[in-house]
């Protein structure tokens, strides 16, 4: 919401943390001007091969490999900007020209994302943590003949590492950092199935595929050797563009 200066002098900045920090949902959903009301809003996304090469290390090494997730993520971000928004429904005050001053990021916020990356690389560097530069969501921590490594995707990180009671005190730091979710030994991961025996680590989307077969409603169909007819002769359609496709289709498209 846009707030001029006259009207700024007249409005009570109040602390919804307090509040939203509880297993409340709240979701902002003003509408945002890039550029003028934020600037950066990517959140941060490690890459598929970098994934691959963690694993890999992990096997190769018979490492450790936990994951922990950041519970209610969006929440914990800092806000570089000013943010004001309306008051939630059913929130009474006896002004009812007052609005409220964001202090902390929100689900639905642009840049929320952004933020809350950003806090997480503060938080990993000040335990010790070395950026990596072929990839900015590897973190390196390396002390003596202890060894740590973690990736991060958004709000999810996997933790390997040589030293078990390294592993445990990283996991303390990080809970007195943000309200984590302990996950344990990596079981699933980005829609795939991580499964680990003596030889090494064995990776499937078997569960995945079975998801956006049920999702679309061809379960019970029977499997063909090949998507299309085989020798298909295609020609130009000349007849109405196709209506926009369904929010199933790009539901299941993302694994959402």
């Amino acid at each position: 919401m846009a707030v001029d200066s006259s009207t700024r002098s007249s409005i009570i900045l109040m602390e919804v943390w307090n509040v939203l920090r509880h297993d409340w949902l709240f979701l902002a959903t003003a509408k945002l001007r890039a550029w003028t009301d934020y600037y950066e809003t990517f959140a941060r996304v490690a890459k598929m091969v970098t994934i691959h090469a963690f694993l890999a290390v992990v096997a190769s090494k018979n490492w450790e490999l936990h994951q922990m997730d950041v519970h209610n993520a969006f929440l914990h971000g800092d806000l570089d900007e000013e943010v004001y928004m309306s008051l939630p429904t059913g929130f009474k005050v006896s002004d009812p020209s007052l609005v409220c001053r964001l202090r902390k990021s929100l689900y639905g916020l642009k840049q929320a994302p952004r933020s809350l990356f950003a806090k997480l690389v503060t938080a990993l560097q000040g335990y010790g943590f070395t950026q990596s530069y072929a990839d900015y969501l590897l973190f390196i921590y390396t002390r003596t003949s202890v060894q740590l490594n973690v990736l991060v995707y958004v709000d999810d990180l996997i933790i390997s590492g040589n030293n078990s009671t390294a592993i445990s005190s990283f996991k303390a730091y990080l809970n007195t950092c943000f309200h984590m979710k302990d996950l344990r030994p990596l079981k699933y991961y980005l829609e795939i199935e991580v499964a680990r025996s003596t030889i090494g680590i064995f990776l499937t989307q078997h569960k995945y595929a079975l998801d956006i077969i049920s999702e679309v409603g061809l379960l019970g169909a029977k499997p063909a050797k090949f998507p299309i007819e085989q020798h298909h002769t295609l020609a130009t359609a000349s007849g109405p563009l196709l209506p926009d496709p369904e929010p199933l289709y790009f539901a299941v498209l993302w694994g959402v």
